[in-house]
């Protein structure tokens, strides 16, 4: 007698932060009997072979991973099997992730911040066809809506406007890797490189002081930099900020430059 097939929908978990993935594993497991995770892929190469294996209903993928980063795997995957749903779940809510995700055939966008309930109810939804997306996610895309409507505004002054905010910029590493730079790294890194804190940053970018910090995090790792000196350094080597004033600023009184660079 064959076995009954299984009502339960199918998931597969992708993220590289592993403590992450499995507490997200176990409270799938002890919450909700009607999901189940077949698997867990560090990354979006990975998370394309197994999809391939397990046939799941819903793909839960982060933004950020080495590799193949969340907004290409989904790209990757759509373009294979335009049926298949992926669930884009990160502490990133940089409007460009956000809109190329969506735009992509991502069929939702949603922040770890959430509760283990809400989180457990936007997978539900999200496997029946509903679009699941964070509320101030959407108020990034309502806002970029609006903008996209608007005329072109004028050409930046180049003698006034920083440099660093004038386009999107793919970068060399240290390691000679390349990397494309968001609108919201530039912007980060070019307050970083006047060497305002993470609070002053998250108060000029309206930001959570969390996030600055998960975004500064990341660009350590990103830069190849292990300390916030090193990173306000090789943000200027790129030439974000005023470099003039803080070469000034440095010269006049290098300690108190140090000093300014080091709170988180």
């Amino acid at each position: 007698m064959s076995e009954p097939l299984s009502t339960k929908t199918r998931l597969l978990l992708v993220d590289d932060q592993r403590l992450f993935v499995d507490s997200l594993r176990v409270v799938i497991e002890t919450w909700a009997p009607d999901l189940d995770v077949v698997g867990i892929a560090g990354d979006g190469r990975e998370a394309l072979s197994l999809v391939e294996e397990h046939k799941p209903d819903l793909v839960i993928m982060d933004v950020r991973m080495p590799d193949l980063d969340g907004v290409a795997a989904v790209k990757e995957l759509r373009s294979r099997d335009p049926s298949i749903r992926v669930l884009m779940l990160t502490t990133f809510d940089d409007d460009e992730y956000v809109y190329q995700a969506i735009h992509h055939g991502a069929v939702g966008y949603l922040l770890k911040d959430m509760s283990a309930p809400e989180l457990l109810g936007a997978i539900r939804a999200a496997t029946t066809g509903s679009i699941q997306i964070s509320p101030s996610v959407a108020s990034k895309l309502v806002d970029r809506a609006h903008r996209s409507e608007d005329q072109q505004p004028p050409a930046p002054d180049s003698a006034t406007a920083p440099r660093s905010l004038a386009a999107p910029r793919t970068v060399a590493t240290p390691r000679g890797e390349e990397l494309t730079l968001t609108r919201r790294d530039e912007e980060v890194l070019h307050l970083v490189a006047q060497g305002l804190d993470n609070h002053e940053i998250g108060a000029e970018l309206h930001l959570a002081e969390q996030t600055v910090k998960n975004r500064i995090s990341d660009l350590y790792d990103r830069l190849d930099v292990h300390d916030r000196l090193h990173l306000i350094r090789r943000a200027r080597e790129l030439g974000f900020g005023d470099t003039r004033a803080s070469a000034a600023q440095a010269a006049a009184d290098p300690a108190d430059t140090a000093d300014r660079t080091i709170p988180e």
